[in-house]
């Protein structure tokens, strides 16, 4: 990418926030999941992460960021469409560290953009609604055994579920279905002492857009947000912070916009 983007090395400094904490990061090879996985060890959490099988060299590179906090660390190669998975990945979790106390749905699927709807299969909506919004049901589902009081679950939206763009329109639903998703489970399992919330992100500069869009779009990515450009995925790791940590306690069932301006509803 070109420019690179930037995940935080050189900048994110962490301050004891979450000390001692395990957390589960889907999708942390690239992108949001690893600005997120470099914010979280900086701030002392033992970091465990999945990746796809094909994307080990970047998953590598998220590996030496983390390692270099000083914390554990422990890459987890997985296709999350896959229910059985999904499972793995959290007894994998559990048997390396014991528990699990934050866990972030970050991983999704977004196709390339389309002329039409026409475009949209069958085959390419049930991809995109299985890792998108079935594999954190899944994950959800498997991790609560592992997870007690004071554990905090990060869906990640986006502005697309307020503002859908048509090119991307599985993606878009999937995430509106992860809104539903965050607001129902944190009814859910607050008498748990587990809250739940949601970052819903505008234009962020990932490898994501690159794989979806063309040259030209990619040139222009972001100069519709107010603020004129795309976020960089070092942008979005604080919020996510504030709603894995003790300093969000009292914050339950929230969608926490990052979106440069766009307003999400």
């Amino acid at each position: 990418m070109d420019p690179a983007p930037d995940y935080g090395a050189e900048t994110y400094r962490g301050h004891g926030r979450l000390e001692g904490r395990i957390a589960l990061i889907t999708g942390a090879d690239s992108g949001i999941g690893r600005a997120v996985a470099l914010a979280f060890a900086r701030e002392g959490a033992h970091i465990a992460f999945t990746y796809l099988p094909e994307e080990k060299t970047d998953a590598l590179e998220s590996k030496a960021a983390i390692n270099e906090a000083g914390v554990d660390c422990l890459p987890i190669a997985a296709d999350l469409s896959e229910p059985t998975t999904c499972e793995d990945v959290i007894q994998k979790t559990v048997e390396r560290f014991g528990r699990i106390d934050i866990l972030v749905n970050n991983a999704a699927f977004q196709g390339e953009a389309t002329d039409d709807v026409s475009e949209l299969t069958p085959g390419r909506v049930e991809q995109t609604l299985r890792v998108n919004v079935l594999a954190p049901f899944v994950l959800v589902r498997a991790c609560l055994p592992h997870m007690g009081p004071g554990g905090s679950i990060i869906n990640v939206s986006s502005i697309q579920a307020y503002d859908p763009s048509s090119p991307i329109l599985d993606y878009a639903t999937s995430k509106g279905a992860l809104v539903t998703f965050t607001k129902g489970l944190a009814q859910s399992l607050i008498e748990r002492g587990i809250r739940v919330n949601s970052v819903a992100p505008g234009p962020v500069w990932t490898p994501l857009v690159i794989q979806s869009f063309s040259p030209e779009k990619n040139a222009h990515f972001g100069e519709n947000s107010p603020m004129g450009r795309p976020a960089q995925p070092a942008e979005l790791a604080p919020p996510f912070v504030f709603l894995a940590s003790d300093e969000s306690r009292y914050v339950n069932g929230e969608i926490l916009g990052v979106t440069g301006g766009r307003l999400l509803a």
